[in-house]
């Protein structure tokens, strides 16, 4: 049976590299879809958490997770070896930047060499960690065609950007379009084919490259556009303006204008990261992508401005940072999740301990962090431990926090994310 009859039918064998909060969506949405999916995760205590029907993703439900695990469609295992039996690979894996801000590609090298060595006729890959233009046809094609398969004759291969927003209560894995390219148009048709059985929008590209591309503008636009209000919320803050009033009567215009709002700092995997996969690519090809690192650079000094602010703040009741006692409230990269890479509250915190200060946070997503050497609980927002702090800082707006009560029983607070909005006090300090 050809793959084409397989994946219309339902009974390809599905496999997904890396079960993170990327690839068990996917692999939960396949198996949803009557697909038998096996998951490929190098970390052996999430394989086992998997096969319990246990879910440590946010947007995947222990209530979805658990019957596609009792009726075979969705299993794990730490054995690549289980590729073997599967006609479709997807690769969700990590792709951090070095220290040098250049792609660390080690994780689908090494996602690519498990698939060679099961590597069969008939089989498509598709590449879904967000990567620099070209790393498909580059990297990828000439590793799996050492088999002696031919791409888009013998075997498949395609990349197709993840979109994940974690948390995002409207727009998750089925309901965001899917960007599709393939190494031949026949490699693009059996990719944008499976997606389309599970998702419910695939958007057809005509090359890995330009679906590459699409996830790096993508994020640079955020990047760009965040670090532009930054640089504007700086401004605004000595000429004596509120930016977050010129923002919200900007926002009134019908056309030309979308809002964004100023911050921290940015957090996560994508958007302080993808743009830097754009810049690489650009001096590899002789071109300076000056628009772009100045973005990042503005970006990566927002933490320095909290602390500026936090400075200000302290020497209005004529105290020093050093020896001060302050607490950091939220500590997720954003509001309403779990999920603390690349955070700006940790730059913030250690920008803080560096000067003298005793830092402790509360953040009711994440009861436990690990900070430098040390390992931090999340502290309760008691009104006796509110007031034991010189300063409480919000970092990151989660809905369920009193930001009422936090203000009434703090002795002094910084808000960077406008949680009092509207509230004048000699205690609140804004961004």
């Amino acid at each position: 049976m050809d793959l084409e009859t397989k994946i219309r039918e339902r009974t390809a064998h599905l496999g997904v590299i890396g079960l993170g909060y990327v690839g068990l969506p996917l692999a939960v949405e396949f198996a949803r879809s009557g697909f038998r999916v096996t998951g490929v995760e190098a970390d052996p205590n999430k394989a086992r958490e998997v096969m319990r029907g246990v879910s440590y993703v946010q947007d995947v439900p222990g209530e979805d997770l658990a019957p596609l695990v009792a009726a075979g469609r969705l299993d794990a295992t730490t054995d690549a070896a289980a590729l073997a039996a599967c006609d479709v690979v997807n690769i969700c894996v990590p792709t951090p930047l070095r220290k040098t801000r250049d792609p660390d590609v080690s994780y689908i090298v090494s996602a690519v060499e498990q698939i060679s060595r099961h590597l069969h006729p008939g089989m498509l890959i598709i590449l879904e960690s967000t990567t620099y233009p070209g790393t498909t046809e580059e990297l990828i094609q000439p590793s799996l065609e050492e088999s002696g398969l031919k791409v888009g004759t013998d075997l498949f291969l395609a990349f197709s950007p993840e979109r994940v927003d974690p948390g995002n209560p409207i727009y998750q894995t089925r309901n965001i379009p899917k960007v599709v390219g393939g190494v031949t148009p026949e490699c693009t048709r059996l990719a944008a084919l499976l997606y389309g059985c599970t998702l419910e929008t695939v958007v057809p590209v005509r090359s890995p490259r330009v679906a590459e591309m699409v996830k790096l503008l993508e994020n640079t636009f955020r990047s760009v556009n965040i670090g532009l209000v930054n640089e504007m919320a700086l401004l605004c803050h000595r000429m004596g303006i509120d930016v977050w009033e010129v923002i919200d009567a900007a926002a009134t215009k019908p056309f030309g204008f979308m809002p964004f709002y100023p911050g921290p700092g940015l957090g996560g995997h994508c958007i302080p990261i993808d743009p830097f996969y754009l810049s690489w690519k650009a001096r590899a090809a002789g071109f300076e992508a000056r628009f772009i690192e100045l973005a990042g650079q503005v970006n990566s000094e927002m933490p320095r401005e909290v602390l500026s602010r936090i400075i200000g703040a302290l020497n209005s009741i004529r105290m020093s940072v050093n020896g001060a006692r302050i607490l950091v409230i939220g500590v997720a990269y954003k509001a309403d999740i779990d999920d603390v890479r690349e955070s700006p509250a940790l730059d913030v915190m250690g920008l803080l301990k560096e000067m003298g200060a005793t830092v402790d946070y509360h953040d009711p997503r994440v009861p436990e962090l690990e900070f430098g050497e040390a390992r931090l609980e999340s502290v309760e927002l008691r009104d006796e431990v509110l007031g034991e702090y010189d300063c409480a800082v919000v970092i990151t707006n989660h809905r369920s926090i009193d930001y009422a009560r936090v203000l009434e029983q703090s002795r002094l607070v910084v808000d960077t994310r406008n949680v009092w909005k509207g509230v004048d006090s000699p205690k609140l300090f804004r961004l």
